[in-house]
């Protein structure tokens, strides 16, 4: 397994790069398809952030999907530490997901999880409406836009669920391979998941 350290805004000495190896050598033991890590620190030299001063970054390439942590910490050794902390449990729940047989544990659907659920309480506040760029908002909260795409080849939702374990989030987004409709998978407690699909063909 290849390791790449390399630093912004700061020096790292060969005994810190002679470390993080030492260090990223234990994550084979939890996916041996490993065949890249690369190591990026990043030093705040702002004196109010000194409790985030070290924001460190790990990228695992492997013959899988490319798995990320990242982690901040007042020193570069407590950085490593956490983010390596992340990147392991990310793989030891990507590894849970291909052991688990699917039908064990089939996604609960959105009917279920919304039962129960009670309708927004009416109220009398009086809102207005103001345009934001080609955006109409509602009241006076702040809006943040930001757009990202990605290529998105169909898959199963197996596939998805092994996907978002990967990147470490509560959601995933993708195509679904048989219904050929986007669809968002949702982490509920622990093994429980949600689905969320859309029918775009569907009249109103």
């Amino acid at each position: 397994m290849e390791v790449v350290v390399t630093g912004r805004h700061c020096e790292l000495t060969d005994r810190f790069r002679s470390h993080v190896e030492e260090k990223l050598s234990k994550l084979e033991k939890h996916d041996h398809r490993i065949i890249r890590v690369n190591c990026e620190v990043e030093c705040e030299k702002n004196p109010r952030q000194a409790d985030r001063a070290v924001r460190l970054q790990l990228t695992a390439f492997s013959k899988g999907p490319v798995i990320r942590a990242e982690a901040c910490a007042a020193d570069k050794m407590a950085a490593l530490d956490l983010a390596l902390d992340k990147m392991a449990s990310q793989m030891r729940r990507a590894s849970d997901r291909r052991r688990v047989h699917h039908g064990r544990h089939n996604p609960v659907s959105v009917g279920e999880a919304l039962a129960g659920v009670d309708d927004a309480p009416e109220t009398d506040i009086v809102t207005h409406d103001r345009e934001v760029g080609p955006i109409s908002v509602t009241g006076d909260g702040p809006l943040v836009v930001r757009e990202k795409t990605h290529p998105a080849a169909p898959m199963t939702l197996d596939q998805a669920l092994y996907e978002m374990e990967l990147v470490g989030h509560d959601f995933y987004l993708y195509v679904d391979k048989e219904s050929e409709r986007p669809a968002v998978v949702y982490r509920r407690r622990g093994y429980d998941y949600g689905v969320i699909s859309l029918d775009v063909e569907a009249t109103v």
